[in-house]
């Protein structure tokens, strides 16, 4: 799209097209669709289709994306979806008005302004620089157990389904508080299939059992907020079904990169003093999510030069805004010595990641320790090779198994 299409009426720009763009799904995640890099040189966003029929907008451009992301006149709601009428849309539905309520009062994801930020705050001192490396030693004990794992069950592994998902969600579960013995229903419920009454029913069950034994982790700070229990719901429900995949996907896949590029895997193994500022290029270039939540603007805005209608619907690509050549020189390339800070595979503004912090650490010593153990690993075949369906609605890449030798 070039910038003359968006100087057009709100009612031209609405109006049906013969051609209806949708999502791209012939990327992956090291190699993004090139239909994305070919609206980038069209326009700063290009025209979309929703799911409902609604015709709005996905923003390639990296930085339009940043502004878009802080600017309050963007709203969360209505949570439409990018992509093709048949996509599937959300899962199963609420178990009960309790849910939903607690949904619509916490669920971060779909708040926006003061209470948003009413609810971030009660838990966003948990997820802190400092918070984030007091678990490190915690983390480090995880990791070591599941490269024991790998060791004792031999080469030729799933690294997805051995590593990355325990690894994920033993440092989850730790840092919310879930109670040890419930750990392995934990894993069994939010890193397997289950409905979502059953997982709704078990964030109900942890929460009973914090507010009679109240403790410093994550839900143990919550409850002791003003929240109200069935806030207290939606907040949780919203941490522990996110962020634990998102880790899982990143080390899995940030793997998959380095062992596809022995040159820059070489170089951390010379100098492990290098991963930390690596994990950002990690983020860059191996970003999950295709698009965000899209956003509604909810008045006439013009940001970077682009003129947004009250109503558009607007989908941020952080894989493509990542690939900016603007911002990232040659950003096709895997480079673990850029400086790739300003990236937006966390997000970015009031709903970027809270926990990520935290995740950079859980990838800083799984990547570290795994490289460092087996000198000799090598990847055998990797599924994220080939497109692969997209994990949510909201479109994201999976990592799909990563079978690896030594």
């Amino acid at each position: 799209m070039n910038e003359d299409l968006n100087t057009e009426s709100t009612e031209t720009r609405k109006c049906p097209v013969s051609h209806q763009r949708v999502l791209p799904t012939d990327g992956t995640p090291l190699k993004p669709s090139p239909t994305l890099a070919e609206w980038a040189k069209e326009g700063k966003a290009s025209p979309l289709s929703f799911t409902d029929g609604h015709q709005g907008w996905i923003v390639t451009d990296h930085a339009l994306a940043r502004d878009l992301l802080v600017d309050s006149r963007f709203s969360q709601l209505p949570q439409r979806i990018p992509g093709a009428l048949t996509q599937v849309a959300f899962g199963d539905q609420e178990p009960d008005e309790r849910a939903e309520e607690a949904s619509r009062l916490a669920g971060l994801l779909a708040i926006d302004g003061p209470e948003h930020a009413r609810i971030r705050r009660t838990i966003l001192g948990k997820f802190s620089v400092r918070a984030a490396k007091g678990h490190e030693p915690k983390v480090r004990e995880i990791v070591n157990k599941q490269i024991s794992h790998l060791s004792a069950i031999g080469p030729g592994v799933d690294l997805e389904h051995e590593y990355s998902n325990p690894i994920s969600t033993a440092v989850h579960g730790h840092v919310l508080g879930i109670p040890e013995h419930l750990q392995d229903k934990y894993y069994r419920l939010f890193a397997g299939d289950s409905s979502q009454a059953e997982k709704v029913y078990f964030v109900r069950e942890v929460l009973e059992i914090k507010r009679l034994n109240p403790d410093d982790s994550v839900l143990g700070e919550m409850i002791k907020s003003d929240l109200s229990e069935v806030e207290e719901e939606g907040l949780a429900f919203v941490l522990f079904v996110s962020g634990r995949d998102s880790v899982a996907y990143m080390i899995t896949t940030t793997t998959v990169a380095l062992l596809q590029n022995p040159s820059e895997l070489e170089k951390l193994r010379n100098d492990s003093s290098l991963i930390p500022a690596a994990i950002e290029e990690f983020m860059r270039y191996g970003a999950m999510f295709l698009t965000l939540f899209s956003r509604t603007a909810t008045e006439d805005v013009e940001l970077q030069g682009f003129r947004f209608s009250k109503g558009d619907s607007v989908a941020v690509s952080p894989v493509a805004a990542n690939r900016n050549a603007q911002v990232f020189p040659d950003p096709n390339q895997f480079d673990v010595t850029r400086d790739a800070f300003g990236h937006l595979g966390f997000g970015h503004g009031i709903h970027g990641c809270v926990g990520q912090q935290l995740a950079r650490v859980e990838l800083r010593v799984a990547i570290e320790s795994l490289i460092s153990k087996f000198p000799k690993l090598r990847l055998l075949e990797a599924e994220q090779s080939r497109p692969m369906d997209f994990a949510h609605p909201v479109a994201t890449y999976k990592a799909g198994r990563a079978t690896v030798s030594w």
